[in-house]
């Protein structure tokens, strides 16, 4: 789905509406965070943390390269 919309000001700052379509489709809500990151192609508004993703891969790595220790410290 694409759309356009307006940025509009609120307060001392600006800001924008998300469709209905959108936000039931990413189960976002009224108060939720989102993160906006700089692209290429322009601006990313996403619901995940970048930095927890990357967290998440740090966490891979070590999870594989230890795997054998992490079943002995689970017994």
């Amino acid at each position: 789905m694409t759309g356009k919309t307006k940025i509009r000001a609120i307060g001392n700052s600006a800001g924008t509406t998300i469709p209905k379509p959108l936000l039931e489709r990413f189960h976002l809500a009224e108060g939720d965070t989102v993160h906006l990151i700089e692209t290429e192609e322009g601006i990313l508004i996403t619901p995940f943390d970048p930095a927890f993703r990357k967290a998440m891969e740090v966490y891979a790595e070590g999870a594989k390269k230890y795997r054998n220790a992490m079943r002995e410290l689970a017994k």
